[in-house]
């Protein structure tokens, strides 16, 4: 598989003021995989440290922060002879190992030219147990499942993700029926690195489902394994579970007291953070103007994404025969499915938040809104070819924005106020 962060993690390798850096993802997003192919494309050796329950880590870690002698225990755990000019340093489940977290402030202050790359899956978890963090020591990579460009590749089909590229609209209408049915498969199958390959090398869909039933309830597991208070455990699981039935609504706004009557945020903060800081859920707040900076302008109001588009069709209970009926997939679940799609192709390809923005009374939404440069881009989801957009003209009349995009399955074309992108070409926002 090739994946879009070995081009930034050779960039952060070749930054002058490099410092130690953590990707942050989700559980099963291939965090692990890229930094050791990380290392075995751009270093001659690389040592690999798991500190999962890795009682001779938290024993070296637990004592000072000497450089020489913390470098000496990772040789011996390693096998490798660690060495500053070829060595990739991997530390992997680091937040497991508190004391090692703070160590990298240290590397950086008194070893900065080792390379040292960590991760772990539920380190923004872990952050909030008062651990000693090296603010303004450490560099940040967020990792996301994959997206439909690494789809492309995964499954053969670099042609089309160059002709995406390139923008050669004319060209990529005349190819849609085959980027259609792969956008079928993506948005059933979705971008979680083990159940693309389980597709690619089988083409089963029950396999691949199977894949990510167990991916779902390894999640639930960590609920309980890492959540001690068992009353938050349950408000967890009603956030995480409550994700499709929300998005399946007209106004995806996310209503609490669809959880339990009654229910107000301040009783679902925590749980929601938790899910947030873990990385398996999206919040794209509601804004009640458009304009800079647009955080300025939210209400309160969100709505709730889920880590993966494969994994709600999964907890949406989407039978694969939907998958083989065709438009039907683009119909009948077209709320949910295309908008978290939507949602998972934009922070994958900029790196800017999401909003939406809603009228006061909820007469007109706009599904996403986003800054480019000095500019603030509406952008619409449409799960089909309609082209009707009350709600876009509703906001480009109020607000004048200099640019408009409206995401559906018809062809690209321009507009006065407008530009229509096919679904599969979201990448080229």
């Amino acid at each position: 598989m090739q994946r879009f962060i070995l081009d930034k993690l050779i960039q952060w390798k070749n930054k002058l003021n490099r410092k130690p850096l953590i990707i942050q993802g989700a559980r099963q997003v291939g965090k692990t995989w890229a930094m050791k192919h990380f290392g075995e494309q751009c270093f001659e050796q690389t040592a690999y440290i798991n500190f999962d329950n890795n009682p001779r880590m938290k024993t070296l870690f637990s004592g000072d922060y000497n450089i020489e002698r913390l470098i000496l225990g990772l040789k011996i755990e390693s096998g490798v002879d660690i060495q500053v000019e070829n060595t990739l340093l991997i530390f992997d489940e680091i937040q497991e190992v508190p004391q090692a977290l703070s160590s990298l402030k240290y590397f950086y202050e008194n070893a900065p030219h080792f390379c040292i790359v960590s991760a772990g899956s539920l380190l923004g978890v872990s952050l909030h147990r008062q651990v000693s963090f090296p603010v303004g020591k450490v560099d940040f990579l967020p990792m996301y499942p994959m997206s439909f460009g690494e789809f492309l590749l995964a499954t053969g089909n670099s042609n089309l993700l160059d002709l995406l590229k390139l923008q050669d609209w004319q060209l990529i209408t005349a190819m849609k029926s085959r980027y259609i049915e792969l956008l079928r498969q993506y948005y059933f199958v979705g971008g979680m690195p083990e159940a693309v390959k389980i597709f690619v090398e089988t083409q089963n869909l029950l396999a691949v489902r199977e894949v990510q039933n167990h991916l779902l309830m390894a999640y639930e597991q960590d609920f309980s394994k890492h959540i001690p208070d068992n009353h938050t455990v349950q408000k967890v699981r009603a956030l995480w579970n409550a994700i499709p039935a929300q998005l399946a609504k007209e106004n995806k706004k996310f209503v609490y007291a669809n959880l339990q009557k009654g229910a107000r945020s301040k009783d679902y903060e925590i749980a929601l953070q938790w899910l947030k800081d873990s990385g398996l859920v999206q919040i794209v707040p509601r804004i009640k103007k458009s304009h800079l900076p647009l955080n300025a302008y939210q209400d309160g109001a969100f709505k709730l994404f889920g880590l993966d588009v494969g994994l709600l069709s999964a907890q949406s209970y989407l039978d694969e025969s939907v998958f083989l009926e065709g438009n039907r997939l683009f119909t009948e679940f077209k709320g949910a499915l295309t908008e978290q799609y939507v949602l998972q192709q934009l922070i994958a390809n900029q790196e800017n938040p999401l909003f939406y923005w809603a009228t006061e009374k909820g007469t007109a939404e706009v599904d996403f809104v986003l800054q480019q440069g000095q500019y603030v881009v509406p952008i619409e989801v449409k799960a089909e070819e309609n082209l009707k957009s009350k709600s876009l003209k509703v906001y480009v009349e109020q607000f004048e924005p200099q640019k408009a995009r409206r995401f559906s399955m018809a062809d690209y074309r321009e507009q006065d106020w407008l530009v229509n992108v096919p679904l599969y070409g979201v990448q080229n926002l």
